[in-house]
């Protein structure tokens, strides 16, 4: 049963929907959110098709017993490419906890007594 794949546009608007809700979307990325909405219509039709072909992984070579198919070795590529794209994006919890949701950081010794010798 082959999975119907999400368009482009419906990717972009889905992204910025996410983005929105945590509160990191700004205008300006409009452009880095097209190029990772374009990556992954590229992988989902990649998936499609890889699955089409059974999950094939390996073709036979003239020079050696077989190496990766070409479908599999650009999802590969893309699904680095996607992590690194929603790193920038904060789209995932590594990187949004990172950014946003810093730690308060303990005051050193010397700023504590910084802040006693004021009062």
């Amino acid at each position: 049963m082959a999975k119907k794949v999400p368009q482009r546009e419906s990717i972009k608007k889905r992204t910025i929907e996410y983005m929105k809700e945590l509160g990191t979307y700004k205008t300006q990325y409009n452009q880095v959110i097209e190029v990772y909405a374009d990556m992954l219509y590229q992988y989902n039709i990649l998936s499609k098709k890889f699955e089409e072909e059974d999950f094939e992984v390996v073709i036979k070579t003239e020079r050696s017993g077989g190496k990766k198919t070409p479908i599999l070795a650009s999802m590969e590529n893309l699904r680095k490419d996607i992590g690194a794209y929603s790193d920038r994006l904060m789209l995932n919890a590594k990187t949004y906890n990172a950014e946003i949701e810093q730690p308060k950081k303990e005051k050193s010794a010397f700023a504590k007594l910084l802040e006693s010798q004021k009062t």
